[in-house]
């Protein structure tokens, strides 16, 4: 039996209907099914593409990307997704549209989407603004296509936001599914979730967030650890913490990385900017004072600096279980002695662990691809067998 097949026998054991023609905002909003189907899917396509076996599924169309904010992975990762499914993509730059001459989100929404299967958002800076813009986005989407505007409503992959960046957490979590052996092996498995000094500007929390937000559905012992001041959203800790409690694993809070660090068989140290400060930016960013958010910005590098022990140096892995915990990170990471002179990571421990940094970022395209699928297609079971059974080459080799 191929690897392919084995997986859609799991697929269909599972209760997905409600992914076709959904989007995607959160990992919370999905069901265990639901998200074990986005896991299922992502490896049959991986295998299929190992065996340069073709996985279109469209034949015309475009997959629309929207970053407002910079982006080199999941930018490449949502380009890679459509182009594996047939679908061509084209980036929306705002500066160079009519927005910058005052088009509204609701006309820009329905003048960009008329051959559209997907639109995938970044929209990660503001507190309150990212998920709001999505929201608004695919609110005039549901208009333009029940008046007609549009022949089909494209769906939504939601490729950060103010709240969660699911496709980051997504691959992280399938990562650690392959590095630790399978989802049976997550159980009990303590995972360090850290603020990280930084010497760059505030970073978004919807890395941690959305870290905190899924790992604690797997029975895994979550715990969060930052400097005071470094809080992240509330409702994501509650949700954590519900996610925990059903899983039965835990999730705690504390104020010191070495507890953090202390036997965890997983460490993911990453910056995050002060929640009250990213509050702080959004009224900023809303009166349109550029002076006050540069303003803002020397205080919360000044903030971060207060914290340079904050760092995953060789003396905190060694803390870690038997000295050889899984480092993680969503990357770029901020590296001591070589893309600055003190950050997130020293050079060494970033470098020996530079090859399941990059498996855990090529797991991104697939995940997202597998989004795009399911919420694409119908009967994804069925299509799966078709594609290994046509077996169409993808290329001459």
């Amino acid at each position: 039996m191929s690897k392919t097949e084995n997986l859609a026998q799991h697929l269909e054991k599972l209760h997905i209907n409600n992914m076709y023609k959904n989007d995607f905002y959160w990992t919370w909003d999905k069901t265990d099914d639901e998200l074990d189907a986005i896991f299922t899917v992502a490896d049959a396509l991986r295998d299929l593409r190992e065996r340069n076996i073709s996985t279109k599924i469209f034949d015309s169309g475009l997959g629309i990307s929207i970053f407002r904010d910079n982006s080199t992975r999941t930018r490449f990762s949502f380009a890679s997704a459509c182009n594996l499914l047939g679908l061509d993509i084209k980036d929306l730059d705002e500066k160079t549209s009519q927005i910058a001459h005052g088009e509204t989100v609701r006309e820009t929404a329905n003048m960009v989407s008329f051959m559209a299967d997907v639109i995938g958002i970044r929209d990660d800076m503001f507190i309150e603004e990212g998920h709001k813009y999505q929201k608004t986005f695919m609110d005039a989407l549901d208009e333009g296509y029940e008046k007609g505007i549009l022949e089909q409503r494209p769906t939504l992959v939601n490729l950060q936001c103010d709240v969660d960046h699911p496709t980051q957490a997504m691959a992280d979590m399938l990562h650690v599914i392959h590095e630790m052996g399978g989802v049976e092996n997550l159980k009990g498995k303590k995972v360090a979730m850290t603020w990280a000094y930084s010497p760059s500007y505030g970073k978004p929390l919807s890395v941690p967030q959305g870290i905190v937000g899924l790992f604690t559905r797997f029975g895994m012992d979550v715990t969060l650890a930052h400097p005071e001041g470094y809080e992240i959203l509330p409702e994501v800790e509650e949700i954590a913490a519900k996610n925990a409690e059903a899983s039965g694993g835990s999730f705690k809070k504390v104020t010191s990385m070495e507890e953090a660090f202390k036997d965890a068989d997983i460490v993911y140290p990453k910056s995050w900017a002060p929640f009250k400060a990213m509050e702080k930016r959004t009224q900023l960013y809303r009166e349109g004072d550029k002076a006050g958010i540069d303003a803002l910005e020397k205080e919360l590098l000044a903030q971060n600096a207060e914290h340079k022990d904050w760092s995953c140096t060789e003396d905190m892995m060694k803390l870690t279980k038997d000295g050889k915990a899984l480092y993680m990170h969503c990357l770029p990471a901020d590296i001591t002695g070589l893309s600055c002179v003190e950050g997130e990571v020293d050079n060494s421990v970033f470098d020996r662990y530079i090859e399941p940094l990059y498996k855990e970022a090529s797991f991104k395209p697939y995940i997202i691809a597998a989004m795009i699928f399911l919420s694409n297609v119908k009967d994804p079971v069925a299509v799966l067998r078709d594609l290994e059974k046509r077996g169409d080459k993808r290329k001459e080799v």
